[in-house]
């Protein structure tokens, strides 16, 4: 009697799953067709296990030009029921970095025809399960701010994801002025990306580091990730132990969980400090390198 019922609840259990996955894929959007294509999709490689640590793709590009293989995606004209999944680990991952001189955000935008008015991209030609809000607190700081959107942009499409960037800004008074309260800036640049869309992951960024390495996934882990653990600046190495600033990955169910970043700390930094207590896990430091961006 014990083992029926146990076998009775296993059944259940399993329908309510499958009930959820299919719930979530339409959600998303996607039809019966994508839910049962998402069931029988190939499992990754072991190497494609960790969601941080991708095989580089070679594509024999120029590697001077964080823009060059991204001409190679185009719309397909399919509905997106149809669109086939992304690859667990997209082709077009490379390592990339360029500092151009006299960068306009008109140029940004040129470069980015595919990213829609808000900052939100999704792939043309495959659809993907990971949905990405990078969250930017911005106090006046315009030129890191173009140089990070030009490198951001290319970086995360090349990496297949459905993204949008929320840049957060504190009015900056040039008479005497606030001083600058991240995470107050960080619980706001949050709400506001979760009343957009139900993303997945959230990742926290410095709007002066630029990430080096594509191999460095923008997606979360099951726990709490501090994502840039080698800076240049640093020798690549964290400055401190502890350290937890930079890039920061959470769930949306994780912030819920600490309740968000402390908002009275005003000036740069102590507000990482204060969660560093929180179980977190540091990321691959061969792979999450990111280059400290200096303009004066």
């Amino acid at each position: 009697m014990e083992q029926q019922r146990g076998l009775l609840l296993l059944f259940l259990g399993v329908q309510l799953l499958l009930v959820g996955m299919f719930l979530y894929q339409n959600h998303r959007g996607q039809g019966f067709t994508s839910f049962l294509r998402f069931l029988i999709q190939a499992k990754p490689e072991e190497a494609e296990g960790l969601p941080f640590l991708a095989q580089v793709a070679s594509a024999g590009l120029p590697s001077w030009d964080v823009y060059s293989n991204l001409s190679q995606i185009h719309p397909m004209d399919l509905s997106d029921e149809d669109l086939p999944n992304c690859p667990a680990i997209s082709p077009y991952i490379s390592k990339l970095v360029m500092i151009p001189e006299n960068l306009t955000m008109e140029q940004v935008v040129e470069k980015n025809p595919l990213v829609e008015l808000g900052g939100q991209y999704w792939p043309p030609d495959c659809w993907t399960h990971h949905h990405t809000a990078v969250v930017v607190p911005y106090y006046g700081q315009a030129r890191h701010l173009q140089h990070l959107l030009f490198h951001l942009h290319p970086f995360l499409q090349r990496q297949q994801l459905h993204y949008g960037i929320y840049v957060v800004n504190q009015v900056w008074q040039e008479w005497g002025g606030t001083a600058f309260n991240r995470g107050k800036l960080r619980n706001v640049g949050f709400w506001e990306a979760m009343q957009d869309e139900d993303w997945d992951c959230v990742f926290f960024h410095d709007v002066n580091l630029l990430p080096e390495d594509d191999r460095n996934l923008y997606i979360c882990d099951i726990f709490p990730a501090h994502v840039a653990v080698a800076i240049d600046k640093f020798n690549y190495k964290l400055p401190y132990r502890g350290y937890l600033g930079g890039v920061f990955a959470l769930r949306p169910i994780h912030y819920l969980r600490i309740n968000g970043f402390p908002s009275t700390h005003w000036g740069w930094g102590r507000e990482d400090d204060d969660i560093a207590l929180i179980p977190s896990s540091q990321q691959p430091h061969e792979v999450t390198t990111y280059y400290l961006y200096f303009y004066t």
